[in-house]
């Protein structure tokens, strides 16, 4: 794809570079495009698995490993990758995607009442035009604050069928947005996707990053 795009002295930078997002997501999909990128999908095939009980470790952890499956299968050149991954938690325990109604349930009620906390990993594998490539991972919190819910009002919106693809069992820009007090943070983290964070990443690159999230360079 070609970008043109300005940074923030004004100068236009030309990106000639690939977009993949390693991410079946519809959602971070649509963030991608309301964006306005250009880009293909790859979902990465690994299995997840982590080693942190921290959860913006893990959300980095996982969204790392997809990035890196996708770009195993992919020719390294003029190329950015981009890894996602979302957790819920509350009290630090992690809530994921629920595997069935009564987990959604329990998930609900947990948070019902509460602040949560949402984390969103993301890794972006950026690919010069010599195979270089720049590592950056970082992972982003929101703060969440749901209303308290009946059980009444748990089943219904269960019955809402937007449960089951989505950490902590509800999608904030769906029917369970009726129960959302405040947020404190970005929206689309939420979502399942930082975008203004990507953004400045894909535009001016790990200059833009914190120190921190620069992981590694590697290659020529």
């Amino acid at each position: 794809m070609r970008l043109h795009k300005k940074n923030k002295k004004g100068r236009v930078i030309n990106m000639d570079k690939q977009i993949i997002l390693a991410s079946g997501s519809p959602r971070r999909k649509e963030l991608m495009t309301l964006a306005g990128y250009t880009f293909e999908v790859k979902v990465s095939e690994k299995e997840e698995h982590y080693k942190s009980n921290v959860p913006e470790e893990i959300v980095k952890e996982l969204a790392l490993q997809k990035a890196e499956d996708v770009a195993e299968r992919t020719e390294k050149k003029k190329l950015a990758v981009i890894g996602a991954d979302t957790v819920v938690a509350v009290d630090q325990e992690i809530l994921g995607k629920p595997k069935t109604e009564e987990e959604a349930f329990a998930m609900i009620r947990k948070i019902s009442g509460r602040t949560h906390q949402v984390y969103t990993g993301v890794a972006v594998l950026d690919f010069d035009d010599t195979g270089k490539c720049t590592v950056t991972s970082h992972a982003v919190k929101t703060d969440v604050t749901v209303y308290p819910m009946t059980d009444k009002e748990i089943q219904t919106y269960l019955s809402s069928e937007e449960v089951m693809d989505k950490a902590g069992a509800y999608g904030i820009q769906g029917r369970f947005a009726v129960f959302i007090e405040k947020i404190d943070g970005d929206y689309y983290n939420v979502m399942g996707l930082p975008i203004s964070y990507l953004y400045h990443v894909l535009e001016d690159g790990a200059q833009l990053a914190e120190e921190s999230d620069v992981l590694r360079t590697v290659g020529k």
